[in-house]
Order: C-alpha cells, then structure tokens, then sequence
C-alpha cells in the first residue's frame, strides 16, 4: 500500500479505491443486477464509472472521489465538484506533467476545494511542484522514504514565479510590499 501525505503529515488512507475492479460495478451478477456500491464507505472510482453510475453513488452515505487519469478532462466533472470529496489524479510515469495541467485547472478554473490527491508515480522530487500546482495529497510510489519526502516541502526558500498557492510572482510580491 502506498504512503499519504496529506497536508504535510503521514496519515493513513480511508478511501476504497475501486479502479481495479470498476468492470464488476458496471456487470450485472448472477441475480441479473448490477451490484450496489458499500454504503459507509468512502470510495474513489474512475472518471467512467463516475459518468456511468453517478447518481448511484451520490446515493450512498460514504463520501465521493473521482480518480480522473492523464488524459481526462477536468471538464467532465466540473459541475459535480461541490459533491466530492476527493479528486485523484494519476500521474502514469515521472514525464507526464498533465496531471500539473490538470490540477491547476480543477483550483483556479473550477474553483475546486476539497481533497486534491496526486496518485501514480508520485516522488519525492516532484512534491514541490505538485503543492504549487495545487495538491495536498499524495500517494507516494512504493518504495519511497516518505519522513524525506516531507522535506521536499521546505527545500526552497522563495518562490519566483506565480502558483496556485502564491498568486502572484516574487517581483509584484515586493513592489506591494
């Protein structure tokens, strides 16, 4: 299982992540029905199973995350954003800076708030940037020392261009000062 961070702390993961075994939520079962989600429990499914299935599981009690993939549009869930808790986004190798894209669309574009998770090969070198892109969450890749991730968070002392979490660049920050 892969560590979280979640606002500069190691905390355990209470999302059920049903990626893997989304096809068996879209199949009828041997009764002939399509099988209903767990009630309590706070699940994070693919963007299609979302579109598919979407008001079954705002039905439910648990909370609600999409887990949108490299190539999805935030798009598809912009009007569904004040109803989830979570959105996860999957970063597929180190290279693959679309997720960075995406986040900052989901923060300023859709003015999102909730829990914005970075999941897939997630490093400790790429924290920084994923915070000022505007994650708080990440599920680090197994095999990676998250006590020195943590410190990935502090590695810069100044910031020169604009991001997510400081709006304006290093030379407007010191001409208003």
């Amino acid at each position: 299982m892969a560590t979280l961070i979640k606002n500069g702390r190691i905390v355990p993961d209470s999302w059920r992540r049903l990626d893997a075994e989304a096809g068996g939520w879209l199949l009828p079962g041997e009764s002939g029905l399509v099988p209903d989600f767990p009630q309590e429990e706070d699940l994070l499914v693919p963007l299609p199973l979302w579109l598919l299935r979407r008001e079954d599981l705002l039905a439910r009690r648990g909370a609600n995350g999409v887990l949108l993939d490299a190539a999805d549009e935030p798009s598809a869930i912009a009007a569904d954003l004040e109803r989830l808790t979570l959105v996860a986004v999957n970063f597929p190798k180190f290279a693959d800076g679309r997720g960075y894209s995406t986040a900052r669309l989901l923060r300023e574009r859709y003015g999102y708030r909730g829990e914005l998770r970075a999941i897939g090969v997630v490093q400790r070198d790429q924290l920084l940037f994923m915070q000022r892109s505007g994650f708080d969450s990440y599920a680090l890749r197994e095999g990676e020392d998250a006590v020195s991730a943590l410190e990935a968070f502090s590695e810069l002392s100044e910031e020169y261009q604009a991001s997510v979490t400081r709006p304006l660049p290093l030379f407007r920050r010191r001409a208003s000062a």
